[in-house]
């Protein structure tokens, strides 16, 4: 199949974009490059870089090539961040991936994966959290997603989209030694630990220590990124079969910012500075998933469900790569500017 694959060249795009590559299909990949980085596009994958608010550049791309389905991941990620500045993610995550949608259903492409995520169940409802579940932000970050969310499902209806909707937990951990998380900045809790054990770092801020949890931390469900990866693979295959699929992914257990420190320092054998400071406005206490949907419908089942595994890879990435994909060479193949 030939793919489309937008924001390639990201963390967890990159990664599904390798496994697609593994299994025969045809990848080409659009990134502007803002937050992901070259390096990580995989070998055999077609590059062009570019912005999706580039109306006739995405045009002209459908136009010249025979796209099957579309993978999207190109969308701003933090919380904190778009709670100081919606208007950044709305006009990323909603409006650049109508500019998408609009583009493929002109060229008669029916099939989208998207990557959607767990911030818009805000404040759950029970736990672990199920697919049909009360969808209530309390971020702007999850409000994005939530839009696109609903498009989807119109452009369902009336255009005959057939389209999944993947909602992300934490994704962490690296697919090998050298395709791993890097952002600038960094703000994921993982790869900020990783720092520290390195000494890049002094400490790590932990932002909330009253909540309703065990040790007053957040709880957070992480999954490994080539098992996160695994599941957008299924998904298109799923998307032959149904013309709307909707699912968790998560491992179906929670670890507190403290249990996550405590793992760190196991797997490192380095000892953890904290610094212990305010909530961040927009943060549940709990975010946990239910999995067994897609278990169940696709067959999909974790290969690392472990949090010591998910960090001993972590920790591995960082080893070999301390300064990210810096330095790193590209492996694309094509590039198109």
């Amino acid at each position: 199949m030939r793919v489309l694959v937008t924001g390639g060249a990201g963390y967890i795009g990159s990664v599904v974009a390798q496994q697609l590559l593994g299994v025969g299909h045809q990848v080409t990949i659009i990134d502007n490059l803002s937050r992901g980085h070259r390096q990580a596009v995989p070998k055999g994958a077609e590059l062009v870089v570019g912005d999706l608010a580039e109306r006739e550049k995405l045009t002209g791309l459908f136009q010249s090539h025979s796209f099957e389905a579309v993978l999207h991941f190109a969308a701003f990620i933090e919380a904190g961040e778009s709670m100081k500045f919606p208007e950044i993610f709305f006009r990323n995550n909603t409006v650049n991936a109508l500019a998408v949608l609009e583009a493929m259903l002109a060229a008669g492409v029916k099939r989208f994966v998207f990557s959607s995520t767990a911030a818009l169940f805000g404040n759950p409802v029970r736990t672990p959290i199920q697919e049909e579940d009360a969808l209530q932000p309390t971020n702007a970050y999850g409000e994005s997603k939530l839009l696109v969310e609903r498009m989807l499902e119109w452009f369902r209806r009336i255009h005959g989209l057939r389209y999944a909707s993947l909602r992300y937990f934490n994704a962490a951990g690296a697919a090998a030694v050298d395709h791993g998380e890097a952002h600038q900045p960094e703000t994921h809790l993982i790869p900020r630990l990783m720092d520290v054990a390195m000494g890049r770092q002094k400490q790590i801020e932990i932002f909330g220590t009253d909540y309703p949890t065990q040790d007053g931390t957040c709880v957070r469900d992480y999954i490994h990124v080539s098992d996160l990866a695994a599941a957008h693979l299924l998904a298109l295959d799923g998307l032959e079969r149904s013309g709307r699929l909707v699912y968790n992914l998560g491992n179906g257990q929670g670890f507190s910012v403290r249990e996550v420190i405590e793992g760190v320092c196991r797997v490192t054998g380095q000892s953890i500075e904290v610094k212990e400071s305010p909530r961040r406005e927009g943060d549940p206490a709990v975010l946990i998933a239910s999995s067994e949907k897609i278990r169940r419908e696709l067959n999909w089942k974790p290969k690392f469900p472990d949090l010591d595994a998910i960090l001993e890879s972590a920790w591995g990435w960082h080893k070999n790569c301390p300064d990210g994909y810096k330095g790193t060479l590209s492996r694309a193949e094509d590039k198109i500017t």
